[in-house]
């Protein structure tokens, strides 16, 4: 299977979804918290200070101040506003409460688990740890150096970032695997902002052999390797690293249902991304879409905002459904959105943008009603249709209302061919990786300006590209996300 294979086989259409007879199986449903028992357990301080640098100045590229503490207050930190859970959400019917977490996925199903391997690290024993949000708190996996782990690396603190793809396979399927990489794209942009906001550099890297990394973790055989990121700088607390040997430690992964259906087509196109290609002219050449001369709309300066990274990661929720009707957002605050996106991502697949956002201008004071493309070196959105967008817009997402009465919606467009064609099959997860990052960047501006978000996974695939008139050379939607007033949610606390 070829990653255009897969892409196709899982598209939406309207016939599609009525051949679909997907029941749930409640009582089959994965456990959305993976932990190794019999593992000892390493404490993290419970409630770390918060970093107090605004939000808006962390997407937009500065650092934190260095943190006073050591190793075990460093992680704390790190993880409390990266990947912890942030609020409790209850379900009036019976009663059952269900936790949300600081880094946002596909039906809170969180496919994504973080291991880490610290070396160096003031106060804190070399080695491999688990972290677990359900307690916060680093389960110790192995003890000693790791070196075959970090590779070449010589970082004192390195995440790898796994998928359980059976979380959101019992919900979503065959095309659970695109919602998977996109819930990889938010971690690790939650991990590096988190990290920013801290006074650190991070580097994911993609090119990895998975099978080898997945052994070297000794990860459960549910669980695949997406992502390693590395985290330097002056604010980490370092000391000598420990010359002993490496000693596995106790701990069982737990079981997370009693029965894990296999996905055929998920296997397959996992089997083909695990092949690494280095990136290289392959021969095809590319050219970007030109502006077409219709119409364009040049950005104001940007709102400000000072509310903390602290604050806003934490209270970062996916909107339920926006408030419509008249309420509209400024000008200032689309630029200020717009612009959290045009922060370069630092990873080895990241030297060329494969994401095109277009913009459904709702309500926006000061913008006609449309469809825009967003023209980020030259600040301005180009129209592509003329016309109010709330009807199309949700019936392009799979009917959904909350695309229509937000005050923004945009899709983003995947340069597919592009990435496949410099990294092979594997550029089919990159392209969905930067597409999640750019969608927890928007998440953040959007609560760091008052507003509500929500990504939306589920959309008419080929809808949308003929509402906006691309042609396969022109890429393909991979995303939704809508910005607006939120709807409150009664059921969450915290």
């Amino acid at each position: 299977m070829t990653w255009l294979e897969y892409h196709e086989a899982t598209k939406h259409t309207v016939e599609s979804i009525g051949r679909a007879r997907h029941d749930l199986d409640w009582a089959n449903m994965p456990c959305p918290f993976r932990y190794y028992e019999g593992a000892s357990v390493l404490d993290l301080p419970a409630d770390p200070p918060a970093p107090e640098i605004p939000a808006l100045d962390v997407l937009q590229g500065s650092s934190g101040t260095k943190p006073e503490g050591e190793g075990s207050l460093f992680l704390s930190r790190l993880l409390f506003y990266s990947a912890a859970i942030s609020a409790t959400k209850r379900v009036a019917s019976g009663g059952y409460e269900y936790a949300l977490r600081v880094n946002p996925s596909s039906g809170n199903l969180h496919p994504t688990e973080f291991h880490f391997v610290t070396r160096g690290l003031k106060g804190w024993p070399d080695g491999l740890y688990h972290y677990d949000p359900s307690r916060h708190m680093a389960e110790q996996r192995g003890r000693g150096p790791f070196e075959l782990i970090m590779g070449s690396c010589q970082s004192p603190i390195a995440f790898v970032l796994t998928s359980i793809v059976w979380r959101e396979a019992w919900k979503y399927s065959e095309r659970a695997y695109r919602y998977c990489l996109l819930d990889m794209g938010h971690a690790w942009q939650a991990l590096a902002l988190s990290a920013r906001a801290f006074g650190c550099d991070t580097f994911a890297a993609g090119s990895f052999v998975d099978d080898e990394v997945a052994q070297l973790c000794r990860l459960n055989l549910d669980e695949w390797p997406m992502l390693v990121v590395s985290l330097d700088g002056d604010s980490i607390p370092t000391c000598q690293a420990y010359p002993g040997r490496t000693v596995w430690l106790d701990g069982q992964a737990n079981l997370l249902s009693r029965l894990t259906i296999s996905q055929p087509l998920i296997n397959s196109i996992h089997h083909a991304t695990k092949r690494c290609v280095q990136a290289a002219n392959s021969g095809v050449s590319f050219a970007e879409m030109p502006p077409t001369g219709s119409a364009t709309v040049a950005l104001l300066p940007p709102a400000n905002s000072t509310r903390s990274f602290g604050e806003v990661s934490r209270r970062r929720r996916s909107a339920l459904d926006f408030a419509g009707g008249e309420r509209s957002v400024s000008s200032e605050a689309l630029s200020a959105i717009l612009v959290s996106t045009t922060h370069r991502l630092s990873a080895d697949f990241t030297g060329v943008c494969f994401i095109q956002l277009y913009v459904y201008a709702h309500r926006v004071d000061g913008v006609q009603p449309g469809v825009y493309r967003f023209l980020p070196e030259r600040a301005e959105l180009e129209q592509v249709k003329a016309g109010d967008q709330c009807f199309v817009a949700a019936a392009l997402s799979l009917g959904q209302p909350l695309a229509g009465n937000s005050c923004l919606t945009f899709s983003m467009i995947g340069d597919l061919a592009r990435a496949t064609a410099m990294f092979g099959d594997r550029g089919y997860r990159y392209v969905h990786f930067e597409a999640g990052a750019i969608g927890h960047r928007l998440y953040l501006a959007a609560e760091a300006l008052g507003l509500g978000a929500t990504g939306i996974g589920a959309f008419y695939d080929d809808e949308v590209h003929r509402h906006l008139n691309l042609t396969p050379n022109n890429g393909q939607v991979v995303y939704h996300f809508a910005i607006g007033h939120p709807v409150p949610d009664p059921r969450i606390s915290g």
